[in-house]
């Protein structure tokens, strides 16, 4: 079946002010790849590159801890077990690597909790090894595992090759789904996430300073991680809340630490001061209608997860939001209540500002023999009418 959009100003008549003029955008960031996301209503209130797969550096180590967390949340990990140091894990992670570590000894059996205390702080090698080869047998197969896990929480392009971000040609992730696993750890781990704001940590009688600077900028500033390769430049995902108003900020391929933090700080505090949110449609409000194909009824209403809310500047600006229904239809029939059918996405301009899967509001039954008949010819006809345009 041919992919349809069903495009209409949805938004226009629900948002009223809907985006700002290009020139109030920090269009002029210097880093190659930028997002800023609302993670409350699934916004994006700014991109730069945010679908360009880029090299991760350490940030491969967030989805290393969701695998560990989750691993925790399903009970097949504790905090308090044991992980053994192996010596695979302490010369490619540890002291004798000279990268970033938490100078476990080689041998010794350190608790999950105080893994992921260093992963977080110290962003430690020696950590992520070890527990790599302690879920999986080695780092190889728990990349792959990595990925899986990734696909499983909805990040459609990320790949991993190893647990702790050295540069792989294969480990590409992007600043879009950065900001995605961010939103999940935060929303589904609450309780680990408070680890990302601690400012220190010590092990093996050596204490380090946790290295994002957005924790020391007096902003909200609660979280996450920085990473740096030659290949990757510097990266930073990182998180603030003003006023119970949160955003995500992603900047990869900063040429400086400097860079870095004045970039992610750039765009925290563009979000927090020229953005407010606004509700497009209620819980259960129908959003729009998806063609069925031999149905009882013609169409099926489409309704969202739950209220559908999008950030517009505070000013107004010359830009408006522009919403399109997109799914592959006609739907054919039966259709249930609740059955996924397609998506809503919402423009600011040339940037998609969100994205929200969209479900059938009713069931539709199976329609008369007449009706299918009916629905049959027409789509017959359609299908000819696109193969002589595409001839054309």
């Amino acid at each position: 079946m041919a992919a349809a959009l069903l495009a209409a100003m949805l938004a226009v008549a629900h948002a009223a002010p809907a985006a700002a003029t290009k020139k109030d955008e920090p269009s002029q960031t210097s880093v190659p790849s930028a997002l800023l996301f609302d993670p409350d209503s699934d916004s994006v209130l700014f991109e730069k590159n945010g679908d360009q797969l880029v090299a991760p550096a350490s940030l491969a180590k967030l989805m290393t801890l969701e695998f560990v967390f989750n691993e925790i949340k399903q009970g097949r990990l504790k905090l308090e077990d044991e992980i053994v140091i192996s010596e695979n894990a302490w010369r490619k992670g540890g002291a004798p690597s000279h990268g970033s570590t938490m100078y476990a000894a080689v041998h010794s059996r350190v608790k999950v909790e105080d893994l992921i205390h260093g992963i977080i702080v110290d962003s430690a090698n020696d950590a992520c090894i070890a527990l790599a080869e302690a879920l999986a047998g080695n780092e190889t197969a728990f990349a792959a595992m990595l990925t899986r896990r990734a696909r499983e929480i909805g990040l459609e392009k990320s790949t991993f090759a190893n647990a702790t971000g050295y540069s792989d040609p294969r480990m590409r992730v992007t600043v879009r789904e950065l900001a995605q696993l961010t939103r999940h750890i935060i929303q589904a781990y609450p309780d680990f996430y408070l680890y990302f704001a601690e400012r220190e940590f010590t092990w093996n009688n050596i204490r380090q300073q946790n290295r994002n600077p957005l924790l020391a900028m007096g902003i909200g500033a609660d979280g996450l991680k920085t990473g740096e390769t030659a290949e990757a430049g510097f990266n930073l995902v990182g998180s603030a809340v003003e006023e119970g108003f949160r955003l995500i900020v992603v900047v990869t391929g900063a040429r400086s630490e400097k860079e870095r933090a004045d970039e992610a700080r750039k765009l925290l505090d563009w979000g927090f001061h020229g953005f407010e949110s606004k509700l497009l449609f209620a819980e259960g409000q129908t959003i729009g209608e998806a063609k069925v194909f031999g149905g009882s009824a013609r169409y099926v209403p489409l309704v969202g997860p739950g209220t559908v809310r999008v950030m517009v500047p505070r000013s107004n600006g010359g830009e408006r939001l522009l919403a399109r229904i997109v799914y592959t239809g006609p739907v054919p029939a039966p259709v249930r209540k609740g059955q996924p059918i397609g998506k809503l996405k919402i423009w600011r301009g040339d940037n998609l500002a969100l994205e929200v899967p969209l479900k059938a509001a009713e069931d539709v039954g199976i329609g008369s023999i007449s009706r299918r008949a009916m629905d049959g010819a027409t789509e017959l006809m359609l299908s000819l009418f696109r193969a002589g345009m595409d001839r054309l």
